[in-house]
């Protein structure tokens, strides 16, 4: 399975929070409850998270991330990282870029 944006950040929910139900799954992530379902479903079937089931409620499920889910989250968490910091660089170029321009315009203006 090809992981996307939907189940990294599913995976970076559950380390942090591992007794959630899907409902807050899915307004955490602002996604559907059927997305949240369909990705915790595919999840667990590759291997990356396991449920077990509460002993208060047979609806609430702990969700774990395995070995496989965690040393998946690390590696997407750098890749997503690197893709974030290289946006970051070009939105620095382009704001470095409409300043001048604005000082330009500024220089024009004030010379007319």
């Amino acid at each position: 399975m090809q992981l996307n944006i939907t189940h990294f950040n599913l995976l970076r929910l559950l380390e942090k929070k591992s007794n959630i139900n899907q409902r807050a799954i899915a307004r955490e992530l602002q996604i559907s409850l059927g997305k949240a379902n369909y990705c915790l479903i595919s999840l667990i079937n590759d291997g990356y998270i396991k449920t077990t089931k509460t002993g208060k409620n047979k609806f609430l499920y702990i969700y774990k991330l395995t070995s496989k889910g965690l040393e998946t989250k690390a590696k997407l968490t750098v890749q997503f990282l690197k893709r974030k910091m290289a946006e970051s660089h070009k939105l620095q170029t382009e704001i470095e870029e409409l300043n001048q321009e604005v000082k330009a315009l500024k220089g024009r203006n004030n010379t007319a």
